[in-house]
């Protein structure tokens, strides 16, 4: 499959699609990855690094269109193609396509992936990397356009598009290799109570084992691979004790155990409050339309209460009225509501037992990761 893969400044793609390689090789899969941003330093080598978006608008375009050509003619005979790349920069030319529509066509890509990552982050990277000040909102901005110019390209060329989450999970990775090497896998989005479950460390167990048992037999698009929603929550708390700041651990960045804290600006998360519920909601959408079905785990709550978010339950709504196939694990002992039988597809008492129906019914991959 040749995947055409864009994200914003600071997703730091090139890692990240360098260990998808790596998975790849581990499976006995080769995919050929162009880096669109090292090739053109590599044809303007007296370009300071970092310094190639401050260039003139026609000499970057130039650059650009003589990498795509070397990558359209380089690439015909490789069965697997990452193109990394961006759809736009927001950069102090203001906003610019990053591509050019008529080598988009020839390069003929079988479908396109928008990465995105937890906005701290994104924005931690940028400044590492770039000198430049930009703010979470302008961050979230970008990320947005970035969305929809690659949306409006896959849907121009009639292809399909995928947004993927980065997240700080491996599994990550392992959805971006079978996207594009696995493709007769099943696509599944996992759907779970998240943020009134916080609380509940039996409750939270019991999701990550849904989560990695789907992750385990399918394609996944989990939406918490992204979660800016802990992020606000802990910037509400922090500014109302009149804290200036938040610091995040390393490992909850992807640092490494010796880095120091992210330091992130508690009034600038509140100021993407609005963004944040935005995106979440556009996303997740967005990620149960791009999947072949959903599957929701309810689980029951202290007090024998069941586990259904109102978030849960718009999901299985919006993928039944989008004609997904809608599976749904009740756990309460409490009987399900008209609302949930009347729309699923079929509702299931225990994870096994779901997981038995899709393998009975086939829809099990022939070959799991590591499972040879």
């Amino acid at each position: 499959m040749r995947a055409f893969v864009t994200g914003q400044v600071g997703i730091d793609k090139k890692d990240y699609l360098g260990q998808v390689l790596d998975l790849a090789g581990q499976q006995g899969e080769s995919i050929e990855l162009y880096n669109v941003g090292d090739m053109m330093y590599r044809e303007a080598r007296d370009i300071v690094s970092g310094r190639i978006l401050d260039l003139p608008w026609s000499r970057l375009t130039s650059l650009r269109r003589a990498v795509f050509k070397d990558i359209i003619s380089g690439s015909r005979d490789h069965k697997n193609v990452i193109v990394n790349t961006h759809a736009t920069f927001r950069w102090r030319h203001g906003l610019f396509a990053a591509f050019d529509f008529d080598q988009v066509e020839q390069l003929d890509p079988d479908m396109f992936i928008c990465v995105v990552d937890n906005i701290e982050v994104v924005h931690h990277r940028l400044h590492e990397e770039h000198d430049i000040d930009a703010t979470l909102k302008d961050c979230m901005v970008w990320r947005e356009e970035e969305i929809l110019a690659t949306e409006m390209m896959a849907n121009a060329l009639h292809k399909p598009f995928y947004i993927m989450s980065r997240g700080r999970h491996e599994l990550t990775i392992q959805t971006a290799f079978r996207l594009i090497c696995r493709d007769e896998m099943r696509k599944v989005y996992p759907s779970f109570p998240m943020s009134h479950v916080m609380d509940l460390p039996d409750t939270l167990a019991e999701i990550e084992h849904f989560r990695a048992e789907l992750a385990e037999h399918f394609v996944t698009f989990d939406p918490a691979d992204v979660d800016e929603k802990l992020l606000l929550d802990n910037a509400i708390v922090a500014d109302k004790a009149g804290q200036k700041f938040l610091d995040i651990e390393p490992h909850a960045y992807g640092g490494s155990r010796n880095a120091p804290p992210l330091r992130v600006d508690v009034r600038q998360v509140m100021d993407i409050a609005g963004d944040v519920d935005g995106q979440i909601y556009m996303r997740d959408f967005k990620l149960i339309d791009q999947s072949d079905m959903i599957v929701s785990l309810v689980p029951e709550l202290p007090g024998g209460t069941p586990g259904l978010s109102s978030g849960v339950e718009r999901e299985l709504q919006h993928a039944f009225e989008h004609t997904k196939e809608v599976y749904v694990v009740w756990k309460p002992v409490k009987n399900p509501s008209p609302f949930i039988t009347e729309t699923a597809t079929r509702v299931f008492g225990s994870v096994d037992e779901a997981l038995k129906y899709f393998e009975d019914a086939g829809m099990f991959a022939q070959t799991n990761l590591f499972g040879q």
